[in-house]
C-alpha cells in the first residue's frame, strides 16, 4: 500500500523539509497529534502507513521501525527533530506554536489538564483495550468489568464538567485525548449513555470542532469503508 501523504494548515518548517507526522487510518494516538497540529494550524504532512484490517500494521514503515522501538504510530520527524509518543508530540507543538495555547496558562490548571490526559491515556483506555482483546466474547465476565470500568470514568468525567465546558476549563489537549479514547470506547460496546448527560454534550462541542471533524470524518468513512460500525455521533462523510 502506498504511502497516503495530505496537508495540514499554516507553514511550519524546520530548515526546507516540512514537519511529517506517521499515523494510521485507526490510530487514535495518531488521530490526538493530528486533531492538535490542525487546532494550531500547523502545516505538517501527514503519512497514513501500511494497514488492513487482516494484517493490521505489517509490513511496518522503515521510518516507524527506525524511530520508535515500539514500532508503532505516531511518530513525527521535524527537521532533525524525531519524536514519538503523543504525549510527548502534543509537547512539542505546544512549544514551537503556543498560541493558539493548549494547556492552561496558570501552573495548577495546566497539571490538572495534564493530569486528565494521562488519566485517559492509562486509566481510562485499558478498560478498552480489554474490550477489545474479547471483541469475539463481548459477554465475557472480563468485558463486563471492562465495561463496568469505562462507566465509573464516565461518571467521574461528568463530575469534572459540572461546572465548566471543557474538561480543564478551557479547551487542551485533555479533551483531544480522552475524546479519542471514548470514541474507541463507543466503537467497542463502552459507549457513554444519558446517565452523563453533560459528558455527551460535550461530545457533541467537541464532534463540532473543525479541527476534530477533519480527521474523525476520514476515519469514520474507513470504517464505513470495510463494512464496520460507526458510532451515531461522528459526521457522516469526510469534511
Amino acid at each position: 500500500m502506498p504511502e497516503n501523504v495530505q496537508s495540514g494548515g499554516e507553514a511550519h518548517r524546520s530548515g526546507n523539509r516540512k514537519m511529517r507526522l506517521f499515523s494510521g487510518p485507526l490510530s487514535m494516538f495518531g488521530a490526538k497529534v493530528q486533531i492538535a497540529a490542525h487546532e494550531k494550524n500547523i502545516d505538517f504532512e501527514l503519512v497514513m502507513v501500511s494497514f488492513t484490517m487482516k494484517e493490521g500494521y505489517a509490513p511496518k514503515h522503515p521510518e516507524v521501525l527506525r524511530i520508535n522501538p515500539k514500532r508503532q504510530v505516531p511518530v513525527l520527524i521535524d527537521g532533525d527533530l524525531e519524536i514519538f509518543d503523543s504525549t510527548q508530540i502534543f509537547e512539542y507543538l505546544e512549544d514551537i506554536k503556543p498560541h493558539p495555547a493548549l494547556w492552561p496558562a496558570a501552573p495548577a490548571a495546566r497539571a490538572w489538564s495534564r493530569r486528565l490526559e494521562h488519566e485517559s491515556d492509562e486509566i481510562y483506555f485499558p478498560h478498552i483495550i480489554k474490550l477489545m482483546q474479547l471483541g469475539k466474547t463481548p459477554l465475557d465476565s472480563a468485558a463486563e468489568l471492562a465495561r463496568a470500568g469505562a462507566a465509573d470514568y464516565y461518571r467521574t468525567m461528568e463530575r469534572v464538567l459540572d461546572d465548566r465546558e471543557f474538561l480543564g476549563g478551557a479547551y487542551s489537549f485533555a479533551d483531544i485525548a480522552f475524546y479519542m479514547a471514548q470514541l474507541f470506547g463507543a466503537r467497542w460496546g463502552a459507549d457513554m449513555t444519558s446517565e452523563t448527560p453533560k459528558l455527551l454534550q460535550w461530545r457533541q462541542r467537541m464532534t463540532a470542532r473543525p479541527a476534530v471533524s477533519k480527521v474523525v470524518g476520514p476515519m469514520a468513512d474507513y470504517l464505513r469503508g470495510q463494512g464496520l460500525g460507526v458510532p451515531a455521533f461522528l459526521p457522516s462523510k469526510a469534511t
